[in-house]
């Protein structure tokens, strides 16, 4: 038999329960059971959605990244040394966004969107979501113009276009980032806007990139995202998708931008961390099975926009770091799988002083001269295939005196080529300029010049163009193809600058003096 009594208090504890909904706006509680290491461990929020923000005490938000049976697990984005065990936890039924807009150019943030830079706060108007679906293939039209990343090595045999995904690997201290920095640097005056994202990176190596940026009039189109070494896993982890939200607020513009992950291993072992701490099962590498996911989410959102949809592009540059040139390890073939194309930067040739060391056999860019302009195409034509040959040449002939002279003709050409196409950091040169010099030595012209005298010659063979030959510069530009009078024109400035500044080999001094 029902007691009257249970039923009224039934009733009443149902009214009180829907009256705590109603004034607390579907807020539910639950109850921090531990936190270590930026992550903690709630009970109770048994309807809280994944990627979900909620509040812990003194206005600390968590972001829900684990949902199991009995609890959840939230990452905290602040100081979690100030949590303590029994703290009250509120869902917020909101997903975690962060501010966009064109106020961020110039600034240097956190991965929420707070300045570092000490300029003040940021005003923007529009805030994106951190994690969002990628463009579908019907919204998205064929790669077709390029990057122009103001190297030589790149632009000419692995180019890159707008809405690639073009990984940059090697090991650590072979030019990865200055590589980036260059392309970045390369944008002046033009329309491409730059996201730079700097992961696990030390304080003060971040602070010479931004100087580096200022120095040269760079900052100004760049926005730096920045979650250093010192900042919890969980900040680390979130960087590259707040970059390539700033990214998607520009392609949303109808604009071109950049975004540069530097590094997705960092990115990567932020995220085992994470996990670790959360008990998920790992796997190879110490790796939970969906790091693959990690990855391809974030970088299938750059893509280029066909015209219907605004016509703006996204492009990505992620960086991987290897140990000891190791590419089939786990993350590098990861990403190499993920992404349209590699440029991988060699510690052997680093060190033997080709800079940019780029690999051109294990480098690819499977948009190819689809992101170059038509005069490149037209001077690169088998410059890649040719030094390629020149390496594995050069590597066999070491051991023996006697060439044919088909083979010591590629070997000397191929040596001439390297080193025009060795370039210093912080001197991204114009495309017209590239196509001039590459010109030159596809055509021969340079055959006859001494490999030592390399170097000096484009130095001041540049400097003869701008002075002579400024109005052939300019045609290149802006009808981006060569001509035949325009071909001709770059062969007869080659060789007035050669005869003007009498660059020749030794041998063929002393055959003249001989003769």
């Amino acid at each position: 038999m029902i007691n009257l009594d249970s039923l009224a208090v039934f009733s009443d504890i149902t009214k009180r329960i829907e009256q705590f909904k109603l004034e607390n706006k579907g807020y539910l509680i639950g109850y921090l059971e531990k936190v270590q290491d930026g992550v903690a461990e709630i009970t109770g929020l048994s309807k809280v959605s994944n990627q979900e923000l909620v509040e812990f005490p003194q206005k600390i938000f968590g972001l829900v990244f684990n949902l199991e049976k009995d609890k959840v697990g939230a990452i905290v984005l602040g100081d979690w040394k100030k949590l303590r065990q029994g703290d009250e936890v509120l869902s917020t039924s909101e997903l975690l966004s962060i501010p966009v807009g064109e106020e961020l150019i110039e600034r240097v943030i956190n991965p929420l969107g707070q300045p570092l830079d000490g300029r003040g706060r940021i005003k923007t108007k529009k805030f994106y979501p951190i994690e969002k679906i990628a463009p579908g293939v019907t919204l998205r039209e064929p790669v077709n113009n390029p990057v122009q990343t103001g190297i030589k090595a790149i632009d000419s045999m692995i180019p890159i276009g707008r809405g690639q995904r073009e990984l940059i690997i090697g090991d650590r201290g072979t030019g990865k980032t200055a590589l980036c920095l260059d392309t970045i640097i390369n944008q002046k005056g033009k329309d491409l806007i730059c996201i730079y994202v700097a992961i696990g990176q030390k304080s003060s190596r971040i602070a010479r990139v931004v100087d580096s940026l200022k120095k040269y009039q760079a900052l100004s189109h760049t926005v730096v995202v920045a979650a250093n070494a010192s900042d919890p896993a969980s900040w680390q982890y979130l960087a590259p998708y707040a970059g390539c939200a700033i990214g998607e607020y520009f392609l949303d513009q109808g604009k071109d931008a950049l975004v540069i992950y530097d590094d997705l291993t960092k990115h990567a072992w932020a995220y085992r961390e994470i996990s670790l701490v959360l008990r998920r099962p790992s796997g190879r590498e110490a790796y939970p099975g969906d790091i693959f996911y990690l990855h391809s989410r974030l970088l299938e959102r750059a893509c280029k926009l066909s015209k219907k949809y605004g016509g703006g592009s996204l492009t990505a540059l992620p960086i991987i770091e290897t140990q000891a040139g190791d590419l089939s390890a786990y993350i590098p073939t990861n990403v190499i799988s993920i992404t349209d194309g590699q440029i991988y930067l060699e510690s052997d040739l680093f060190y033997a002083g080709i800079r940019p060391a780029v690999n051109v056999g294990l480098s690819v860019s499977r948009v190819g001269g689809a992101a170059q302009i038509r005069a490149m195409k037209q001077v690169t034509g088998k410059l890649r295939l040719d030094l390629a040959q020149y390496r594995e040449l050069a590597a066999f002939t070491q051991f023996t005196a006697e060439l044919d002279p088909k083979t010591k003709a590629l070997i000397e050409r191929g040596a001439r080529m390297v080193e025009l196409l060795k370039q210093g950091q912080f001197e991204p040169l114009e495309v017209e300029k590239q196509v001039a010099l590459i010109f030159a030595g596809t055509e021969g012209l340079l055959d006859d010049v001494n490999v030592n005298k390399m170097e000096e010659f484009e130095t001041k063979y540049l400097e003869f163009l701008d002075k002579f030959y400024p109005s052939l510069l300019r045609q290149i530009s802006k009808e981006k193809k060569l001509k035949t009078e325009v071909s001709e024109a770059l062969k007869r400035a080659v060789l007035e600058f050669k005869e003007k500044y009498g660059y020749t080999t030794v041998d063929q001094k002393a055959d003249e003096i001989s003769g």
